[in-house]
């Protein structure tokens, strides 16, 4: 970012609408009209259905620009939007950003940012059509609307699971988690002592790296499409996947039945938990923000989930009367319950 400051005031509201249309030409053809008019015009073919999703991203709630560099910020506002596009089994097409900011923020500061989101619209071949600008009073908000699309017969739901159908997770779990532990225990250091340089290794900067910069599973709805898998119920983990995964009881009408020793939880995860005195279980199933993707497919798939890479099967659906159990390598059966991310 530039040395220099410039006030956003000197630009003022439509100067800054400007500047930003100016880095985000459009990419797509269904994009037909994007920033600088009252609303985007998006143009969809017949046989497709619009999934829209937001999300809201408020600076002392869900970042601290403490550790969380600007660009970073902007890559992961967008991804975690792109992550209930595909959590829909569609792919994500647009999308709007509005941002409120107080005057401590430069211009050189909102273009760090914004050089964020670029980066991810480029990755996922996304268009920025539209949003909003405001000031705030309290630091930095971003509100980010996703746009996608998919054939109606493909949208995948919450409530589709079946009892007999197998649960999936795709990536691992928890280590999302411990890379904000190793980040807040930073911060805590750098308070006590400004001079003290953050000592992070290069297994911890894995760690931090699915933290501060997460990736949006939209590969992985390509993948299913391409063995001719259309998941019976699905669902991103951003919460932690026990809350998830009751999500998905609750609205299908089911039990969730998972084993621990299926849960794909990278050693890294483990030594890193072990250091902070953290059960890896816990983190995997209540450590959220792992941006990965749960969905269950009928047991008939089973040959073709096998040839995907980096999913894994981690149990399967029962009648709802069975509960929703985790199944530990001790052989006892122990309830699930969301420890994770609590919004009110």
């Amino acid at each position: 970012m530039s040395e220099n400051r410039t006030d956003l005031a000197e630009l003022g509201e439509f100067g800054l609408i400007d500047r930003i249309k100016a880095k985000f030409p459009l990419q797509l053809e269904s994009s037909r009209l994007g920033i600088g008019d009252d609303a985007a015009e998006i143009s969809l073919a017949k046989d497709s259905h619009l999934v829209v999703s937001t999300d809201l991203l408020i600076e002392g709630i869900h970042f601290d620009l403490a550790y969380t560099p600007l660009a970073h910020l902007g890559y992961k506002s967008v991804v975690v939007n792109l992550s209930d596009i595909a959590a829909m089994n569609a792919i994500p097409t647009q999308i709007l950003v509005s941002i409120a900011v107080s005057n401590r923020f430069s211009m050189e500061a909102i273009d760090t940012l914004y050089e964020g989101i670029a980066q991810a619209c480029q990755a996922y071949r996304i268009d920025l059509v539209g949003g909003d600008t405001s000031s705030s009073r309290s630091g930095l908000i971003i509100s980010i609307t996703a746009l996608g699309y998919q054939n109606p017969g493909k949208i995948v739901k919450r409530t589709g699971a079946k009892p007999g159908d197998l649960i999936c997770v795709s990536g691992d779990l928890g280590s999302a988690y411990m890379g904000l532990q190793i980040l807040d225990r930073e911060k805590k250091v750098f308070e006590v002592n400004p001079d003290m340089q953050p000592e992070i290794n290069e297994e911890q900067a894995y760690l931090i790296g699915r933290q501060l910069k997460p990736e949006a599973r939209t590969d992985v709805i390509f993948d299913l499409a391409d063995v001719g898998i259309v998941p019976t119920s699905m669902m991103d983990i951003s919460d932690g996947l026990a809350s998830e995964l009751l999500h998905i009881s609750k609205e299908s009408g089911v039990g969730m039945h998972i084993f621990e020793d299926k849960l794909p939880i990278e050693n890294l995860t483990k030594l890193a938990s072990s250091d902070f005195g953290l059960s890896p279980i816990t983190c995997a199933l209540n450590g959220g923000e792992d941006y990965e993707l749960l969905f269950t497919v009928p047991q008939s798939d089973y040959e073709a989930v096998q040839k995907l890479n980096d999913i894994t099967i981690i149990g399967v659906v029962k009648e709802k009367s069975t509960g929703n159990i985790l199944n530990l390598k001790s052989g006892q059966a122990v309830d699930i319950k969301a420890q994770g991310w609590i919004h009110f």
